[in-house]
């Protein structure tokens, strides 16, 4: 487990906390909760040909949210991690297991990874919680925040590279609507390949080059006015890597930032006039062995307080 520690300011009492000084705090109230659940994983990036070092994400962004200051009326619960050594569906399956837990506790989780491949377990985890919460089915939607589709075809095996086509595998096996959307998708980092996949399954998405707050809500509402539930994850190497260095396929141009904070902001705050419910979001392939005076651990951070921030102050 880890070990959370950081600054105390005593001087200030309840209004000086940090995260390091919430987190796991025992005790039985009906506050709402944010439930970190780790995904120590790098054999999807591996076998998508990246470079490794992902496994050691989860730690390297608690580390960076350990010192932020803890601004809402609610509590703070570490899960830990899933260890992914060697069989990459069994991990994703314990993960998926963990997030259905916590869901099912009607608490907000943030996935910490690892590769991208958290978020097929993530998906599975979210779907296996609606399933035993109402036999009426509910329909989910998922927004990427990415340089790439991760539309690959899972063969001859599963990836970092893969994870929204499993799941567009999953729903067409299933019946299931299949709704993905894609923000800051490269034209130079998808093959021609993933983008006839993209216009196949209706995918929406908008180029890095494209990424503006107009663009993304009009390219988002139609899809957020059919869903039950949003799924957000977040993938760092859609930021410059003069921002996010610590990722396996840095971006040579990359979102902005405050592009992104201000689409998570505005996701928590459509719920109520859209109908939807917003409780799991996870943040991938954070690599600290190529991070640079840890912008991208500090990065990372930031969108984890900006997700408990938007849900949490609505």
């Amino acid at each position: 487990m880890f070990n959370w520690q950081g600054r105390t300011d005593t001087e200030d009492g309840a209004k000086g906390l940090r995260w390091h000084q919430v987190v796991n705090q025992s005790g039985d109230t009906p506050l709402p909760m944010l439930s970190l659940v780790g995904l120590a994983c790098d054999l999807g990036v591996q076998a998508n040909k990246g470079r490794p070092g992902a496994c050691n994400g989860p730690n390297a962004i608690r580390e960076a949210l350990a010192n932020l200051p803890w601004h809402w009326n609610a509590r703070l619960q570490d899960g830990g991690d899933i260890q992914a050594e060697q069989d990459l569906a069994a991990a994703q399956l314990h993960y998926a297991n963990a997030v259905t837990e916590a869901l099912s506790q009607q608490q907000v989780v943030l996935g910490l990874g690892g590769g991208h491949e958290i978020a097929w377990g993530s998906y599975q985890g979210l779907l296996n919680a609606l399933q035993h919460a109402s036999d009426e089915p509910q329909t989910i939607g998922i927004i990427n925040f990415d340089a790439h589709f991760d539309l690959r075809r899972p063969a001859p095996h599963t990836s970092s590279g893969t994870p929204f086509r499993q799941i567009y595998d999953h729903c067409q096996q299933h019946g299931h609507a299949f709704h993905y959307a894609c923000l800051g998708v490269s034209k130079a980092a998808n093959t021609q390949a993933l983008f006839d996949f993209a216009n196949v399954t209706q995918t929406r998405y908008l180029l890095d080059t494209h990424c503006t707050l107009e663009a993304a809500t009009a390219l988002l509402t139609p899809m957020l006015q059919q869903i039950d539930q949003l799924y957000v994850t977040i993938c760092l190497d859609a930021f410059p890597a003069s921002a996010a260095p610590g990722v396996s396929a840095p971006s040579a141009l990359g979102i902005d930032v405050r592009f992104a904070i201000n689409m998570l902001h505005y996701l928590a705050k459509q719920q109520q006039p859209l109908n939807y419910k917003w409780t799991l979001c996870d943040i991938a392939e954070m690599n600290p062995g190529f991070d640079i005076d840890k912008r991208t651990a500090r990065l990372a951070a930031r969108l984890g307080f900006e997700v408990a921030d938007a849900i949490f102050e609505g």
